[in-house]
């Protein structure tokens, strides 16, 4: 029986796969990981592994060259995440969807002929929201 995930679950083994490529710069390689995972979910984390690829086929776009199809997968890739709760699988979603974004206002600035000046700084990482300990609490 297959596992089923959702944005409670822990990162599967294929999401930390991609969470390496994809803050490697491995942006296509993290596409076909995903693709891998979302073939087949439904629901949140179907919009999560869906705008979490376009935004890494977005950067692959940029780093090519590709201005129209960087800023249009930045911002359908941010509409995806903005469906999904600000944390999905230890993923800080929120923190994604302010960076490409701001990368997405950077490009936009800055036009397709001086794109690849962008600063680097602002490329959209993937980051690890800590383990939660809420479920320790006691209320007195």
């Amino acid at each position: 029986m297959p596992v089923i995930r959702d944005c409670d679950s822990s990162p599967s083994g294929g999401l930390l796969r991609a969470f390496g490529e994809f803050n490697r710069g491995d942006w296509f390689e993290c596409h076909e990981t995903l693709e891998d995972l979302w073939i087949g979910s439904e629901g949140e984390i179907r919009d999560f592994y869906q705008g979490v690829l376009q935004i890494a086929v977005a950067l692959h776009h940029w780093r090519n060259g590709n201005f129209g199809g960087a800023v249009h997968l930045l911002a359908g890739g941010a509409g995806y995440l903005r469906r999904v709760r600000d944390t999905c699988q230890r993923i800080q979603v929120d923190v994604l969807v302010e960076a490409a974004d701001r990368f997405r206002e950077t490009l936009v600035s800055l036009g397709p002929e001086r794109m690849a000046e962008a600063d680097r700084n602002l490329i959209p990482r993937l980051r690890l929201a800590p383990a939660s300990h809420a479920s320790h609490d006691i209320e007195p």
